[in-house]
């Protein structure tokens, strides 16, 4: 009886349809932009429109049902009404070139594809360009402009027009180990790969939330940054907040004083998104002050925090930060709370509850074992390994090649590199791509990153290496400045006299830039900026 029980009723959909019992009438969405919520038992009538629209085109059992949507109500929707069918919900990422979106549908061969219209073209040019066609094509409007769709497409309005929402009727009974969320890397390192989840990896990344904050069903969530990735979707957005019974509050597009607004407005509990946002939070609330006495905590994810910054954000915001470290494979895998900073900031904390982490030797040749790690005294350098039973299925969609060379031994071969000290707390130095060879040394960019970014005329930079005849490698830094008046020369002199940058690590060239590219997840993107640095070393457009 446990076997037969836990295996089929501990299931992600089937948590929800608990809340919508206990919680019926409770607050489950509000979307900021209709200024409408949907109960709990309002939401589940509209995910059963979707889930007898999907029905009707035949949707079944571990087909999959990809959508390309800014957050909204009809996110929600995408996610839910494909697991009451037994098919699998795979929302992508909707500032994918057209390329991309491909790719990723002749990868998956979704039955079903929702787009939004925002990104119109987009998705016309991605479905011209795919091999594989969906027999099914949805476009969701949230305009205004009361779009059209395309010749061959169906608004969402239109689609679920007549749907019954009443409990799709079919014989599918969910179970714990079938796939029912697919999700794509955000591709730091190249194409995006697929990331199957199944019912308990859901549960259990909602389980780690309620966990860490904690989140319970009094609380209301606003996530500042879009779902589609990890820390979006399972970190305040729909999987962990529907599954305690909370609210999701739908911040549509971000912009920092519009986020405070709706944080006193709607009496948000956490704000979640990535480091950045939380600078621009913090600069926004200087000027305007909004009230934020509800808010329990703001959570941010993708880099470190550095100590000066994460200050600030306690004294203006809310004392109450806390910084998360993971993957698209296994969520977050260590964790910083309240009671950590500022001491521990520039760290990635320490495993989470349920989770293991270790710092490993690196070969040219091969993987080490995942206890042939590096000393723990915060100084030695290897590759960091997670381990996360609950939160990853050990593999990507198609990819078998992939699979093999980042999962070994139930631990995650993530690529990050990084030091550990006596009490496993984890320092990431970088990525192992991102690492620069210059004279034999190994140069980790976030080192240089951390100290150019301390002086008063940098706003932000990222650090890579260009080719160089003598040493290998040089080091670059593309900087955003603080200080229009701010100089290469300048830079230079202030790294030539910094007690923690050797002198070996400094760079040697600077380029001035107005952005930086980043991934969702708040993640710099320093392949991109170092495929620019060698145009602009061609070009001869770096400074000295």
């Amino acid at each position: 009886m446990f076997k037969e029980t836990f295996e089929h009723e501990y299931t992600y959909i089937k948590g929800f349809m608990r809340n919508v019992h206990r919680f019926a009438s409770r607050p489950a969405v509000t979307c900021t932009q209709r200024e409408r919520t949907w109960t709990y038992s309002e939401l589940n009538r509209d995910v059963n429109k979707l889930a007898n629209a999907l029905l009707a085109d035949g949707v079944s059992k571990n087909e999959i049902v990809t959508y390309q949507l800014l957050n909204s109500v009809e996110f929600v929707l995408s996610y839910l009404a494909p697991q009451k069918l037994g098919a699998i919900n795979s929302p992508i990422n909707f500032r994918l070139s057209p390329g991309e979106t491909a790719y990723i549908l002749d990868d998956s061969k979704p039955a079903v594809y929702i787009y939004d219209a925002e990104i119109k073209e987009i998705a016309l040019q991605a479905l011209e360009m795919a091999a594989h066609q969906p027999r099914r094509i949805v476009m969701v409007d949230l305009t205004g402009h009361d779009n059209e769709a395309p010749e061959g497409h169906i608004t969402m309005s239109d689609y679920l027009a007549g749907q019954s929402d009443q409990e799709p009727q079919t014989d599918v009974r969910p179970h714990i180990y079938d796939e029912n969320t697919r999700l794509y890397t955000s591709g730091t390192t190249g194409r995006p790969k697929g990331v199957p989840l199944n019912h308990i990896n859901d549960v259990l990344s909602a389980h780690d939330v309620a966990m860490h904050f904690p989140l319970s069903p009094v609380d209301k969530t606003m996530n500042m940054s879009p779902w589609f990735h990890r820390g979006g979707l399972h970190s305040g957005g729909p999987t962990p907040t529907l599954y305690v019974g909370g609210e999701v509050v739908i911040l549509r597009y971000f912009h920092p004083k519009t986020a405070l607004e709706f944080a006193e407005k709607y009496g948000i509990t956490f704000l979640i998104g990535a480091p950045p946002m939380l600078k621009m939070l913090h600069d926004s609330q200087l000027k305007t002050p909004s009230d934020l006495s509800k808010l329990k905590g703001i959570v941010t994810m993708g880099a470190p925090l550095e100590r000066e910054d994460c200050i600030k954000y306690q004294q203006v915001l809310t004392p109450n930060i806390f910084n998360g470290y993971g993957t698209t494979e296994a969520f977050w895998n260590t964790f910083l709370r309240p009671y950590d900073l500022p001491e521990m900031t520039g760290s990635a904390g320490r495993s989470c509850t349920d989770d293991d982490m270790a710092v490993v030797k690196v070969y040219p040749d091969r993987k080490a074992e995942p206890d042939d790690v590096v000393a723990k005294d915060g100084s030695e350098v290897g590759e960091i390994i997670v381990r996360a039973p609950g939160k990853t299925t050990y593999s990507y969609v198609n990819n078998p090649d992939q699979s093999e060379k980042v999962f070994y031994k139930g631990w995650i071969y993530i690529g990050d590199m990084g030091t550990w000290d006596e009490n496993e707390f984890v320092t990431v130095v970088g990525r192992k791509n991102d690492m620069i060879v210059s004279s034999g040394e190994n140069i980790h960019p976030i080192q240089i990153e951390e100290i150019l970014n301390q002086h008063p005329g940098v706003k932000e930079s990222v650090v890579v290496g260009v080719p160089d005849e003598l040493r290998g490698e040089a080091v670059v830094a593309y900087i955003i400045k603080d200080d229009p008046e701010l100089t290469a020369k300048e830079l230079n002199k202030y790294c030539s006299n910094h007690p923690m940058l050797a002198a070996y690590k400094k760079p040697r060239f600077y380029r001035f830039i107005d952005e930086l590219p980043y991934t969702a997840t708040g993640k710099k993107k320093h392949f991109v900026v170092r495929a620019l640095a060698v145009e602009d070393q061609k070009n001869g457009l770096l400074e000295r």
